[in-house]
């Protein structure tokens, strides 16, 4: 079986080789339905009214502003980024990186295979995630899919009733996907996006539903990698901005397509894979919360950070 290209640049933070993805000898997923690609004058068509492009990658959305958020989120955020450099110290020092440890004696990388195996699940928070590979963001080697389960979901949130073609997971069997985090080959997250509902086979729920997810989302023991999985966690604090923009985009490309095509399930249409994504950098994104923090301490008395009382 050929195997890829392996990736040998080293790390900023010293990260070892990460083993490269290998092509399975057969179709990319079982059970995908094949569509053809669309054709010249309906690509046309479709500029026309608007549409966003399909069969391809969306444009990347920019950075959000982070200088008027609340004092309290941008003290999170600077803590969960200082625990996400804290991560990438302890691996360095073992010569390790974030996917080294997830892809660690399973062998050759397959293409669509989940790693760690059965995936990583904290039955106390009901967050999950695993790491895999098929076609992504440019320059990425793979990238880890994170999930909330029903049971850990908060009560008021409830699935997008909508027409669909596709059976939906529902009740204890729910699941959510998040947000994916891209990896480039030295085990250093690049980007951030949402896919179509057919990639991750979850249930869809509106984005603010997420993000009140996002908030319990948490992977609190040792498996596979207690570095990892602190990583992963902080993650989410970190970049709660940029997904939140993200999984508006979302929402927003899904609306659009399902105005457009009434009577079809535009969630299971294979031409539509990433809707929104976001390049992103921890450190850019540190700096920036450092910086934002640095304004308000030399203009205390924001409305931003003012309490029920009007008191800063």
């Amino acid at each position: 079986m050929l195997r890829a290209r392996m990736f040998c640049a080293r790390s900023a933070y010293g990260a070892s080789t990460i083993e490269p993805m290998a092509k399975a000898g057969k179709a990319l997923s079982s059970g995908i339905r094949a569509q053809a690609r669309p054709s010249t004058a309906v690509r046309d068509s479709e500029a026309k009214r608007n549409l966003p492009a399909r069969n391809g990658l969306p444009p990347g959305l920019l950075a959000p502003e982070l200088s008027r958020l609340p004092r309290a989120q941008l003290e999170s955020m600077l803590a969960a980024g200082r625990e996400i450099v804290e991560c990438y110290r302890v691996l360095h020092k073992g010569g390790l990186n974030v996917v080294g440890e997830v892809l660690r004696g399973a062998g050759t990388f397959y293409e669509h295979n989940h790693y760690p195996e059965d995936d990583v699940f904290d039955a106390d928070t009901h967050s999950q995630y695993y790491y895999h590979a098929h076609r992504g963001l440019p320059g990425e080697h793979g990238h880890f899919h994170t999930f909330l389960r029903g049971k850990g979901m908060p009560p008021e949130v409830s699935l997008l009733e909508v027409p669909h073609d596709e059976p939906w997971p529902g009740g204890d069997d729910a699941i959510a996907h998040l947000v994916a985090i891209s990896m480039d080959g030295y085990g250093i997250p690049i980007g951030l996006f949402a896919p179509n509902r057919w990639v991750t086979d979850d249930a869809w729920y509106p984005a603010g539903d997420l993000l009140a997810m996002l908030t319990r989302f948490r992977i609190d023991h040792a498996f596979p990698s207690w570095p990892v999985n602190r990583w992963i966690s902080a993650m989410s604090i970190l970049f709660r901005p940029h997904i939140e923009e993200i999984l508006a985009e979302r929402d927003r490309v899904i609306s659009v397509w399902r105005e457009a095509l009434p009577t079809e399930d535009v969630f299971e249409r294979r031409d539509l894979e990433i809707l929104s994504h976001m390049p992103i950098s921890v450190d850019e994104t540190l700096a920036a919360v450092s910086a934002a923090l640095e304004r308000r301490q030399a203009r205390p008395s924001t409305l931003g950070d003012c309490n029920e009382t009007g008191t800063p």
